[in-house]
Parts: C-alpha cells; sequence; structure tokens
C-alpha cells in the first residue's frame, strides 16, 4: 500500500487505488497529461495554468449575507484550523494550499440554531486566483451555508468543513460562472459523532467545473449526503469525483447525483468512491449517478467504486445509469392532450425534481429549476403560465 510519502499507486484488486495518496506538496504529484486516473476525463491540455504556480490577479470580490452569532474572518495559514481537515489528492488542490496566503473563516457557534442561511457570494473577473474557505461548525448546531460562484475567472480552490459532534450542516455550493470561468475546487468534510452533514453541487454555468467533494468520519453515528445537479452545455466539461472515507462505526452515506447534456460538445464526469475500512462495522452507504443526454454527441461518463474491508455492515450497493430522453414518458404526456415541447420540459423537471426538493432552501430550488428550463428554451412559457 502507498503512503503519502511516494508517490507510486499500487492498484487494488478491483482496480482502484488501496491507499488514496494524498500530500500538501504540489511537487508529489506530477503534472497531469491526462493519462492518469484522477484526470484521465478531463481536459487537461486546457488547463495549463492550472498546474504551475501563478502569482493570483486577485481579481475575486466576496459578499457575505450573516445571520446573528455567525462570524467571519481572514486567518492565516499558520490557523490551527488551516489543512485540518483536508490534505490534497491532487496537484490543482495543493498548489492552491501551498499558494494562497489567506483563508476565509466562517465560524459557527456550538448549539447554534440559524433561521437564516449564511451566504457567501464569490464573484470573479479575468484572471488567476486561489482561495480558501474553512467552515467550523461547533457542537448541536444547526445551519445551513450556501457558497455561490459568478463571474468569469480561473479559480483553484480548497474549502474545508468541520462539523461537530451533534451537529447537522447542510452546504450548498452553486456554480453559475460566465462563459470560459475554470473552476477547479476540492471540498472536504470532517463529521463529528452523531452529526449530519449534506453537501449539494449544482453545476449550471463556467466553462471547466471540477469538484472534488470528500467526506470522513471522526466518530461513529455521522450520517452524510451528498447530493449533484449539473446541466452541461456546448463546450462546457462539468466533473464530479467524490471519495466517502467509512472508518469509524455505524455510520451512513448517500450520494446522488444528476446531470442533462444538452449540445454535441456537452461533457460530463461522475466518479463515485466509496471505502469501508476494517473498523466501520455497521456501515450503511449507497451511491447513484443518473446522466440524461438530450442531444447527440453529447458524454456522460460515470464510474462507481466500492472498496469493502469488513463484511459486518449494513448495506453497500451502488447503481449508475446514461440514457436518452424517454420516448415512452413523452408519448404518455402527449397522449393525454400535452403539447410535445411542455411535455419535454416536464420529464425534464421529473428527472431533477427529488435531487432539486433534497436540497432544503425553497427560494434556491425554484431558481434552480427555472434555470434548468431557461436552459432548455422553456423560460418564456414558463413565465407565461405562473402570470
Amino acid at each position: 500500500m502507498t503512503t503519502t510519502t511516494e508517490r507510486e499507486v499500487v492498484l487494488g484488486p478491483t482496480g482502484s487505488p488501496a491507499e488514496r495518496f494524498t500530500s500538501r506538496n504540489p511537487d508529489d504529484f506530477a503534472v497531469p497529461r491526462g493519462r492518469e486516473e484522477e484526470w484521465r476525463f478531463t481536459p487537461t491540455r486546457n488547463l495549463g495554468v492550472a498546474f504551475a504556480p501563478f502569482v493570483p490577479d486577485n481579481t475575486m470580490t466576496h459578499e457575505q449575507d450573516l445571520p446573528e452569532g455567525v462570524t467571519v474572518s481572514l486567518v492565516d495559514r499558520d490557523h490551527p484550523l488551516f489543512g485540518a481537515v483536508l490534505t490534497p489528492a491532487d496537484r490543482a488542490s495543493a498548489l492552491a494550499m501551498a499558494q494562497v496566503r489567506k483563508a476565509l473563516l466562517v465560524s459557527i457557534p456550538g448549539e447554534a440554531a440559524l433561521d437564516r442561511p449564511v451566504v457567501l457570494r464569490v464573484t470573479g473577473e479575468p484572471g488567476n486566483n486561489y482561495g480558501h474557505i474553512i467552515v467550523d461548525v461547533g457542537r448541536f448546531a444547526t445551519a445551513t451555508v450556501v457558497l455561490e460562484h459568478a463571474g468569469t475567472a480561473t479559480v483553484l480552490a480548497n474549502v474545508e468543513v468541520c462539523v461537530g459532534d451533534g451537529a447537522a450542516l447542510n452546504v450548498v455550493s452553486v456554480q453559475s460562472w460566465d462563459a470560459g470561468a475554470i473552476h477547479l475546487a476540492a471540498h472536504a468534510a470532517r463529521v463529528g459523532r452523531d452529526a449530519s452533514y449534506r453537501h449539494s453541487s449544482v453545476n449550471l454555468g463556467g466553462g471547466i467545473v471540477r469538484l472534488v467533494p470528500t467526506v470522513s468520519y471522526a466518530g461513529p453515528g455521522g450520517s452524510a449526503e451528498l447530493l449533484g445537479i449539473g446541466f452541461a452545455g456546448d463546450d462546457q466539461h462539468f466533473e464530479s469525483r467524490l471519495f466517502v472515507d467509512h472508518d469509524q462505526p455505524n455510520c451512513r452515506s448517500r450520494v446522488l447525483y444528476k446531470n442533462a447534456l444538452l449540445g454535441e460538445s456537452a461533457r460530463t464526469v461522475w466518479i463515485g468512491d466509496v471505502r469501508i475500512r476494517p473498523d466501520a462495522v455497521g456501515t450503511d452507504t449507497y451511491e447513484m449517478n443518473r446522466n440524461l443526454l438530450l442531444s447527440d454527441g453529447a458524454r456522460a461518463d460515470s464510474v462507481p467504486n466500492l472498496e469493502i474491508e469488513t463484511g459486518n455492515i449494513v448495506g453497500a450497493g451502488h447503481a449508475s445509469a446514461t440514457g436518452r430522453f424517454d420516448d415512452l414518458q413523452l408519448f404518455y404526456l402527449q397522449s393525454r392532450g400535452i403539447p410535445e415541447e411542455t411535455a419535454r420540459r416536464l420529464v425534464v423537471r421529473g428527472f431533477f425534481a427529488d435531487v432539486v426538493n433534497r436540497i432544503g432552501l425553497p427560494e434556491l430550488e425554484q431558481q434552480i429549476m427555472t434555470a434548468i428550463e431557461t436552459r432548455l428554451g422553456y423560460a418564456a412559457e414558463t413565465d407565461s403560465e405562473s402570470a
């Protein structure tokens, strides 16, 4: 098995790494050429700037909407929470951690019950940037944190989330970038004893968006839910690489990602890795990915992996499917007098609904569905129906 001090990767019996290589030193990772397992689906030829250190242009601005009791501050790299949860698993993340000068720390006190979400709005202008956000949630707190991304920029970023014992945290990351934006980010969470964590990723805009959400557990009884929505069009590449590390007993995880693709050059990638270590008895895990192809030429890659090292579990499974528009559903709706265009919109809404409805923020859920319908060309029809 590999350690974090050597770069050679030894494959396990399933073809996945027996031990996930991580390091805070960018030089421990080779410059990606597109043949490496962690980069083989990514258009690395368009990411040259992301693989070498650069002087940041600082073209990112941040706005905050904070409930009472929540504080946001800039902290130095020597802060005890910097790097406490995340050790990078690829060169882009390692460069972001090594080069960023300050981190944005969001502190939610223990036993807080926030009456509205914490909202961080990130807006970019053309230029190259590093970013680092830390979310620290105290014991028995209940909170929602929304990360909104818009504008045009190249961003290499890391997000670290500490969920205290008995706390409940909902994190929603919305990527509504303009065309051509590049966003490479690792989101790592450590879930405390009997705590719950939900992470929702919404990819609607940008040229290349590659997110790496990971979850580990700090004690037994933790629960994690990872949700994802993506709508890729021409010249868009949306990639999600998940890793759930079950190393504590009696923990639970659920993964549900759905992508729709419209356009000959639309591309989505979903990699779902779940590892159940020998001490993780009583684990209950399941991951699912669904992809809907709305046009010829679009491509969706889906790779679920399970690495199980103990038989004493509640359950473990995965499912993946990629298909074209369901003509039977369309026929069923048209046979009941619904026009074809309206029927198509209803089918796409139904495809995304079970993920969107779990986000837990009704206003944001409606914004997401409106954005999807706009991409489908149904905005005018939707507006007239609601008038």
